[in-house]
């Protein structure tokens, strides 16, 4: 059982004791929390856009949340079933003060957590995290009289704005995918990409498609991050029907990969470097991506003339750097992609049109795609936290071992090996250390992996 406080927002596992879980009492609390600090901001519109993934504890959340918010005095629209990226879009749409997004993202269906947006439709900052966080321990909560309460307002009409600003989007070329004559397999893991990927695919001009795990109930056919030890039902099915790619997100659609006709993998690490690729192509400019995503896209941009930036983990980190440096184009290793002129949040479905008009105007498969960019294999582990570990004494000890080798600190622990490099950080929305390692051999990579892994065990005993 687990509440994280992070800036991914607030996010715990349902059922257990109060401050251990994310609790009834706790959604409150936080809601309260964040309902408060909104209202300080003196927004014109005292308007929130919540929306949530298919979770099975998403009723209960959502009932909390919007009741929570209307004793604050604010408004609720309720966009419903949705996916993070069309909260985002909607809080820009309706003017709102911010937005609520009810999902756990990638983590299984026990968790559950609330996504905090500012009136930009995007993830709050560290700072206002912090005045949250004050709030919130100091139970000092700006709850209203009767006659004060908020409103409610459904509004079903979100995805659909989203999907039309995507189809339009200049980048966007319909005609092309059309021409494409794509078979595609979805993979969306029993939540909201089964509502928004066929929605999306329809507006681009694609019909030829089958979606998997459709039933958009929480009850999730396998662990719903995507990565290649959860996708073999996906790679097997685009094999067995002869389609031109597979699609999957996560459950609430803002991460994003792709499987080749052959079954294969085209790895979530290039998803970020196919689409930059494109972009590139077509708009000189910068990229950004976070310290464990492949040097491959660095690669990409040299290509074009371009300059990338590396960011800390985490996609208001991502987002900052890339306003810092004008990014044209930027996200996450893990599947996120972020077009800054639609908005700045990781959105699988312009990823997907994108990815789509690229891959249509190559003339090439997508495993030729695929062949056509730097191969580097990153090996992705992670270990669990026993309570009480010194995470920080941890990290100096192995920062001392390795004094001799180029060392970068301002996430976690990053060290270089010549070409290779490894990458210790404690995650945002689990209790655990992940170490990413990269080199242009899985055995090299694998090792290093294994070798800081033991590393990491030695200097916390």
């Amino acid at each position: 059982m687990a509440l994280i406080k992070s800036i991914s927002g607030i996010r715990g596992t349902i059922g257990g004791l109060p401050g251990d879980t994310l609790s009834p009492l706790d959604i409150v609390k936080f809601t309260s929390a964040y309902g408060t600090w909104l209202k300080q901001q003196q927004h014109a519109n005292k308007k929130v856009v919540i929306g949530r993934d298919g979770r099975i504890s998403g009723g209960m959340v959502q009932g909390l949340v919007v009741n929570t918010l209307i004793a604050l005095g604010i408004d609720v629209i309720d966009l419903g079933l949705s996916t993070t990226p069309t909260v985002e879009m909607a809080v820009v749409f309706e003017n709102a003060a911010g937005g609520i997004i009810l999902t756990a993202s990638h983590n299984p269906k026990e968790w559950n957590a609330l996504k905090l947006l500012n009136s930009k439709g995007e993830f709050i900052s560290g700072a206002d995290g912090t005045a949250l966080l004050a709030i919130a321990a100091n139970e000092a909560f700006d709850y209203v009289s009767v006659d004060q309460l908020g409103a409610y307002t459904e509004d079903y009409t979100a995805l659909d704005k989203h999907i039309q600003a995507v189809v339009q989007y200049p980048l966007v070329d319909i005609e092309a995918i059309k021409k494409g004559h794509f078979k595609i397999v979805i993979d969306a893991i029993n939540s909201t990409g089964a509502i928004a990927v066929p929605a999306l695919l329809k507006a681009l001009g694609v019909t030829n498609f089958t979606v998997l795990n459709s039933n958009v109930d929480g009850q999730f056919a396998h662990n719903p991050e995507p990565l290649p030890e959860n996708l073999r039902e996906l790679c097997n099915e685009v094999k067995a029907q002869k389609a031109t790619l597979g699609i999957a997100v996560d459950p609430d659609v803002d991460r994003l990969c792709f499987v080749c006709e052959d079954g294969s993998l085209f790895g979530e690490e290039y998803t970020l470097v196919a689409v930059a690729d494109y972009i590139l192509q077509n708009r000189k400019g910068n990229t950004v991506s976070n310290m464990s995503s492949t040097r491959a896209l660095k690669d990409v941009t040299l290509k074009y003339g371009g300059e990338y930036f590396a960011s800390a983990v985490g996609e208001v980190n991502v987002v900052t750097k890339m306003k810092s440096v004008n990014a044209v184009i930027g996200g996450e290793g893990n599947g996120g992609i972020i077009v800054p002129d639609l908005h700045y949040g990781r959105d699988a479905l312009i990823g997907i049109a994108l990815f789509l008009t690229h891959l249509a105007k190559s003339g090439k498969s997508s495993k030729q795609l695929r062949s056509s960019y730097p191969d580097y294999i990153i090996s992705k582990n992670k270990i669990e936290l026993t309570k009480g570990v010194d995470l920080a004494k941890v990290f100096k000890r192995i920062q001392e071992k390795y004094k001799k080798n180029p060392i970068y600190t301002d996430d976690g622990l990053k060290i270089e090996f010549d070409n290779d490099w490894v990458h210790l950080r404690s995650s945002n929305t689990e209790p655990i250390i992940r170490i990413y390692a990269e080199s242009n051999s899985e055995t090299v990579a694998d090792n290093i992996a294994k070798r800081l892994m033991g590393d990491i065990q030695e200097a916390a005993l």
